[in-house]
């Protein structure tokens, strides 16, 4: 079974503010990944909060398999679902990558149970499908921010969930980091578990989704199919600078390209600025 999801007519915006996010409609088959892309302060960590109940909407509807988040008991939903948030250091740093692991059990444990044999077990795969099980006796401190990462994603593996929350998982890294984070996640969605990532590199939301939800600053979120939502002008639009994309074709694969070439006032000509609002929201 999978976590399917649907969002209608969400909105949120803090008292007396201005809505931060508005007109949100999109649904999600819970298979593959679905990718949340848009400039900085249009509200996508503001979505991902609102779509866990961990910051609700102000209004419309959040539907986690045809239920309202709110009718879902808490151990249930995070059993089903797992969370990865940006990773911080300071907040795990007392910890063995191992123990950080096992708090992703908590939602299959009795109030003050420990974990058990069958939970160390979990840890142990999750370690192993990430690729870190070497790593499990050291410190959160002692780590890089790419083996955090990973164990912050095994950590929610841990709990053996049906679909995972991505909060920018490969940002603040090196190349070859991001390029562990992303291969690992594109090895998750093979193996059928599916995913919301938030993300501000385009190229990688070409490479592992099949849909996009495309968040521009103070606009209606556009929705659908990769290569119907990801086009240059749409991007171009959303990010308020020329958006060329394209492949680079090397030995060992061929990768997508996304590369900003022109100023924020030169981005769009009258004619495209018309054609991109012709387009439809897939569902809408």
């Amino acid at each position: 079974m999978t976590m399917t999801l649907e969002v209608r007519d969400g909105r949120f915006a803090y008292p007396g503010e201005k809505p931060v996010l508005d007109g949100v409609n999109f649904s999600f088959s819970g298979r593959g990944i679905l990718s949340i892309l848009g400039p900085n302060g249009a509200g996508k960590t503001t979505l991902l909060r609102a779509l866990l109940g961990l910051a609700p909407f102000s209004s419309g509807s959040v539907r986690w398999c045809g239920r309202e988040w709110r009718d879902w008991k808490p151990r249930e939903f995070w059993t089903r679902v797992g969370y990865v948030p940006q990773a911080k250091v300071p907040q795990f740093a007392a910890m063995t990558i191992s123990e950080l692991v096992a708090l992703g059990r908590s939602s299959r444990l009795s109030p003050f149970a420990l974990p058990g044999a069958a939970d160390w077990e979990a840890v142990d795969r999750a370690l192993e499908t990430v690729g870190i099980a070497h790593l499990g006796a050291r410190l959160c401190s002692a780590v890089s921010g790419g083996q955090l990462q990973l164990a912050l994603i095994a950590r929610a593996l841990a709990a053996e969930p049906e679909l995972l929350v991505l909060d920018e998982p490969e940002s603040n890294l090196d190349f070859r980091n991001q390029r562990i984070v992303v291969d690992t996640l594109a090895k998750l969605a093979r193996d059928g578990l599916g995913a919301v990532i938030n993300t501000h590199f385009p190229a990688h939301a070409l490479e592992l989704s099949s849909e996009v939800l495309l968040v521009p600053r103070g606009e209606p979120p556009l929705c659908g199919p990769i290569e119907r939502v990801m086009t240059e002008e749409n991007l171009t639009r959303a990010f308020g600078i020329r958006i060329r994309m394209g492949e680079a074709v090397f030995p060992e694969k061929t990768v997508p390209v996304v590369a900003a070439v022109g100023r924020s006032e030169d981005a769009l000509s009258i004619d495209e600025q018309k054609n991109c609002n012709k387009l439809p929201n897939e569902y809408s």
